[in-house]
């Protein structure tokens, strides 16, 4: 269980200090991200510098950037939040959404007479000087209204002040900050003066703040705080709560609330934060999953903010943050974040520290503070001097713009992560990130559905130690080598200008999905120069795509699926002159397990501790004949799951592969009865459960 009572935090409180891993400890780390936790062979660290192949699918379409996609915290302990230089610094970086008061100072800020009582409150941060500043910079507001301390009608005379009187159309509300740290799972850092912590009474106060908010403004959206899968409580269950935070929350507040907000501190130095971004895709996939079973009809207007984001020490300002950021931004937008917000503008010095050579202050922030440690010896840089981590969020502004679309990039080599975006005007960008702090890597860019120009690349480059992102024009759009410890961004021309191409299809749906089949529609296409000749659906299996079909309705049903497995798709359109559209929005959905079977299993996951579980699983004879002797089988959907330890059966695992035997004990199931077997699961990142379950061969129906 990670302990989160430092994220968030006011100033000058320091991270934990960990030590900086070597060479062999960060890539040994990189590796076990994309390999499984129990017997999968794991590539030699001596195949670090071996060419690398990135591939860029523009068939394969995912998120679209939205205005509000790179944000940054402010925070009231900052007497510079308010200045020209801090605003212009932050329009310069892209910046378009700002978030305040400052994390959990928010449960104990009143906007009315700018106090936050027991905290410290710097001159020339109060909200007008704090939207004086959004403004300049060309961003928007997100607040934080007090849950912890304050009312929903403290609430809702803040929207009237902001939106009424001074007509500063805030759009975007939460409801708390880390509410979920009053105490109520044990750790209490969050401010919460309610006689009731729990998840039931914050969940039913929600639905009073966002019901007193939106009588005076109809227009704004609220949001409710939960958890990140796989970050501490994620998956606790305390007092009389009927489940867990998220599940209680969605259940009660769902149908009043527009978004959710989630922090993701990855736990560890920024190195050892490098690798988890693999965790990303499967973590929004179970939000948006808690989501849509929780929050009640039309949950898919929900949306998804993740409102603090850092690493915690190791690396804080110095080049494995700038490479974290811009990894974990683009991986999280892809995925579908409306925005995407880094803690914090400014913080103060910590444990100072050297990381790959460079100065490392241990300072949450973007910014110099221009503080020094406590006796004095090690000062930081001159106020509003960038650390790495600005840079970072600036060469997002460069990669990923308002409307572009987010498309496939993959890389066969852990240390080198690649995304890509396709622009309106028929430009590729694509983002490199060299995770090696030792080596160069020399890399070779394949393209699929675009061909690119001849041209030499627009070229953003960021390196280790580098005070600015070196721009050019050099080099191919097929190849590259990236130094280490590096950001690469590549802004590729088409070899011929496309014109009259038709409009991409509307958002896919999927119904009737079952074991090996679902039926996929989309709104149609906008005809370009030519008429439309069909759609093709295609799914993304990793950086490719497969065909799977074609029809000129706006219907398609797809065969031929494995039970619980997770299908990406997406539509374009062709016309008849063969021109090609962009990639629909992408449609993620699972197939199930069959309607019925000569066998059951019910799989339940009780008594979560966060990091691991108690599993059951119970298996029936459907048929009317008896099973002497059985064996099965399922395959964790990820690589950092396992069994750790199980009863009333033999268990093993190899890889992902789990297979369960019985005993001399429970061998025989007769036709009609059942058995049960139990286990100890281990996880390292988001929990998504299997689906599909084999005994004796035979694919079993799911109770």
């Amino acid at each position: 269980m990670r302990d989160p009572s430092t994220s968030g935090r006011r100033r000058l409180i320091p991270a934990p200090r960990l030590s900086r891993p070597g060479r062999a400890a960060l890539v040994a780390s990189l590796l076990l991200a994309t390999g499984a936790l129990v017997g999968i062979h794991q590539p030699s660290v001596s195949a670090a510098t071996a060419p690398v192949t990135v591939t860029v699918n523009t068939r394969a379409g995912l998120a679209t950037v939205p205005d509000t996609a790179l944000g940054v915290n402010h925070a009231i302990w900052d007497s510079q939040l308010g200045t020209v230089e801090t605003s212009d610094l932050l329009r310069a970086a892209g910046v378009q959404m700002m978030r305040y008061p400052g994390g959990s100072y928010a449960d104990i800020y009143h906007w009315r007479d700018h106090t936050a009582p027991g905290g410290y409150v710097a001159p020339g941060t109060d909200f007008d000087t704090f939207m004086a500043g959004v403004r300049r910079a060309g961003a928007q507001p997100m607040i934080i209204a007090n849950y912890g301390t304050g009312t929903p009608a403290e609430a809702a005379d803040w929207v009237r002040y902001a939106n009424v009187t001074k007509k500063y159309g805030a759009r975007y509300w939460t409801v708390g900050n880390e509410n979920y740290g009053n105490g109520h799972y044990g750790s209490a850092w969050e401010a919460d003066h309610h006689p009731d912590k729990s998840a039931t009474y914050y969940a039913n106060l929600v639905v009073q703040y966002a019901d007193a908010m939106k009588a005076v403004d109809p227009t704004i959206k609220v949001g409710a705080v939960l958890t990140m899968p796989a970050n501490w409580p994620d998956g606790l269950t305390a007092g009389n709560d009927p489940g867990p935070w998220n599940q209680t929350v969605l259940t009660i507040a769902g149908p009043k609330i527009d978004f959710v907000d989630v922090h993701w501190y990855p736990g560890g130095s920024a190195a050892e934060s490098l690798p988890r971004t693999s965790h990303i895709t499967d973590a929004v996939h179970l939000l948006r999953q808690q989501i849509t079973r929780y929050a009640g009809p039309n949950a898919g207007r929900i949306g998804i903010s993740l409102t603090e984001l850092n690493v915690t020490s190791g690396g804080m300002t110095s080049q494995p943050a700038a490479l974290f950021l811009a990894d974990a931004y683009s991986g999280l937008l892809a995925n579908g974040v409306f925005t995407v917000q880094w803690w914090n503008v400014r913080n103060g010095i910590g444990t100072v520290s050297t990381v790959a050579g460079q100065t490392d202050y241990g300072d949450y922030g973007m910014f110099s503070s221009g503080t020094c440690t406590s006796d004095g010896s090690v000062c930081e840089p001159p106020l509003n001097t960038p650390f790495a981590s600005y840079h970072g969020l600036s060469m997002m502004s460069v990669f990923a713009r308002t409307g572009d679309q987010f498309i496939r990039a993959g890389s066969d080599q852990p240390l080198v992560t690649a995304h890509a975006v396709r622009r309106s005007n028929g430009e590729v960008a694509v983002l490199l990130v060299n995770k090696d702090p030792d080596n160069s890597h020399p890399v070779t860019i394949d393209y699929a559905g675009f061909t690119p120009s001849a041209a030499a690349p627009r070229v953003y480059t960021h390196t280790n130690g580098a005070a600015s992102i070196a721009t050019g024009q050099s080099g191919s759009a097929t190849s590259r080598t990236l130094p280490p410890y590096s950001l690469t961004t590549l802004v590729v021309r088409p070899a011929t200008a496309v014109t009259g191409q038709p409009g991409a299809p509307g958002q896919p749906t999927a119904g009737g999905v079952t074991d090996r089949t679902a039926t996929i529609s989309w709104p149609a296409a906008t005809p370009g120069a030519s008429p439309i000749a069909k759609y093709e659906v295609y799914r993304q299996h990793g950086a490719v795509s497969e065909q799977l079909g074609e029809t000129s309705g706006t219907t398609f049903t797809v065969g031929n699926l494995n039970a619980g497995s997770r299908y990406t798709v997406n539509v374009l359109t062709r016309d008849t002159a063969g021109r090609v559209s962009w990639a629909s929005p992408p449609l993620t959905f699972t197939t199930g397990s069959p309607a019925s079977s000569t066998c059951s299993v019910r799989f339940t996951n009780t008594t979560d501790w966060g990091n691991g579980y108690v599993g059951t699983v119970d298996i029936v004879n459907n048929a009317a004949s008896p099973i002497d002797g059985w064996t099965l089988t399922w395959t964790w959907p990820t690589t950092w799951q396992q069994v750790s330890s199980g009863w009333s059966a033999n268990w093993e695992q190899v890889g992902t592969a789990v297979r369960v035997t019985s005993t001399a004990d429970n061998r025989r199931i007769d036709g009609g009865a059942s058995t049960s077997a139990g286990f100890v699961g281990a996880y390292s990142g988001p929990n998504v459960l299997p689906t599909a379950f084999r005994l004796n061969g035979t694919l079993c129906s799911s109770r």
